[in-house]
């Protein structure tokens, strides 16, 4: 069901790992056998944690070439598992986003695409800093188990046709200890090393192919357009040289994405969307993002016959039957899914205030996501709690007119030394003008 690397090797020289790092601080190209000499080496633990962190900061500065990036991605593939999914006919397609505030997209688009008739094989990793990732919002439905075994992932796509899990720690296992290392030194925003870690996991859980949302702004680790620009080619060029099939939109997280951030809101907004509703901003990404994965998969020919697809599955309930056919598949309660009023309430509601008359020119996306984090939406550690009541709702978005003393938004909390805290990030996220500015477009660039 799995396989592990063994590949024959041709003599090799192993040059000292001071000579590596020099090579690189100088600008120079590793060769594909340095570099699984690299991985080799941070595997088994050989290659000293200060030299290891040198040669980090050394890619950072100096880059990597697109074959560079290419041989790091699939030795990080190769270095553990390899979930072979050969024996499921359907097209297999998973989606990626490189995170931001408020995005519940997968918990729409996983269901969606096994309507279409698209296996989704969707293992997630640990989200940046703040962020809430898809496995703690699906937590909030009783139940739900997100930890399974390879075999068991296999199982369930063959049955279902989609899962959404915890990452094992069988597959790529060298990224696991280079993400540690990058957290440390400073690295993480680094192209070649992000793209090598998002499409070794991705290919290592026996995608065919990926769909790959790339969000930039004060939301996102990745704040620079042109920045995003780059990862998104730089992350289907890979995809293309791994034989993969890959398209990746640029979109826009200068604000929360919807009109909820926490847990059980978002679920409940995301069982919106499957019933042909919800916020207009999540329905145009939903939209797009789905297009593309069933254009992907050999599902739709053309752009007009993936948007009916996505649309008819969208509001005909077969979506949402799929969402339900996850959630019992991993343990947990769908009744929720069909009355997402069993869902526990916050036991206090309460508006942010606009402080003036105005039109909301800035959101602070990051500011938002720290303040729910604090109301108890997030964890601390791997020992916390997450309270799946807490968060906020009915955010006003860029461009909205406000009259003084109207929400900004609804913060739903339990706890009113919690709110105290949050409050700060709340207020200090909004920026209002007397005049309306120009919302930025959601969907920037689309690189294929």
């Amino acid at each position: 069901m799995t396989s592990k690397r063994n590949i024959p090797t041709r003599r090799f020289i192993k040059p000292s790992y001071t000579f590596l790092i020099e090579k690189k601080r100088d600008g120079g190209e590793f060769t594909q056998e340095e570099i699984r000499y690299i991985i080799d080496s941070t595997l088994d633990g050989e290659m000293p944690r200060h030299q290891l962190a040198a040669l980090a900061m050394a890619i950072y500065f100096s880059g990597m070439s697109a074959q560079e990036t290419a041989d790091l991605t699939e030795e990080m593939m190769l270095s553990g598992d390899v979930i072979d999914l050969s024996h499921i006919a359907k097209p297999k397609i998973d989606k990626y986003s490189t995170g931001g505030v408020g995005d519940k997209t997968s918990l729409v688009l996983v269901p969606l695409a096994m309507a279409s008739g698209v296996v989704v094989p969707m293992m997630c990793g640990v989200e940046h800093d703040y962020l809430i990732n898809t496995l703690e919002k699906l937590a909030a439905i009783p139940g739900f188990k997100s930890h399974q075994t390879n075999e068991q992932f296999a199982s369930q796509l063959a049955r279902i046709g989609g899962a959404i899990v915890e990452q094992t720690a069988e597959l790529a296992p060298a990224d696991a200890k280079f993400y540690e290392l990058r957290k440390e030194t400073g690295t993480i925003p680094s192209l070649p090393l992000i793209t090598g870690s998002v499409l070794s996991k991705k290919l290592a859980e026996g995608s065919e192919g990926l769909v790959i949302d790339v969000k930039w702004g004060n939301g996102s680790f990745i704040k620079d357009l042109e920045q995003a620009k780059q990862l998104a080619r730089s992350m289907t060029r890979v995809g293309r040289s791994m034989k993969r099939r890959c398209v990746a939109l640029v979109t826009d997280m200068n604000q929360p994405l919807g009109d909820t951030v926490g847990t059980a809101l978002e679920v409940k907004e995301a069982i919106q969307l499957l019933k042909g509703g919800g916020p207009e901003d999540m329905k145009e990404l939903v939209l797009k993002l789905g297009m593309e994965i069933v254009r992907l998969a050999g599902v739709a020919g053309s752009t007009l016959s993936a948007k009916q697809t996505v649309q008819r599955h969208l509001t005909d309930g077969s979506a949402l039957e799929k969402l339900k056919d996850l959630v019992r598949a991993q343990g947990g309660d769908a009744s929720y899914i069909d009355h997402p009023e069993k869902f526990t309430p916050a036991r206090h509601i309460r508006k942010l205030p606009a402080p003036k008359r105005g039109y909301v020119h800035t959101i602070n996306a990051a500011m938002i996501a720290r303040g729910v984090h604090l109301l108890g939406a997030g964890k601390d550690d791997h020992h916390s709690k997450v309270d799946h009541a807490v968060g906020v709702s009915e955010i006003r978005k860029v461009g909205t007119q406000v009259k003084q003393g109207e929400p900004l938004m609804m913060i739903h909390y339990n706890d009113e030394a919690k709110l105290e805290q949050a409050l700060e990030y709340f207020k200090n996220a909004y920026r209002l003008a007397p005049k309306r500015p120009t919302p930025p477009p959601l969907i920037v660039e689309r690189v294929a």
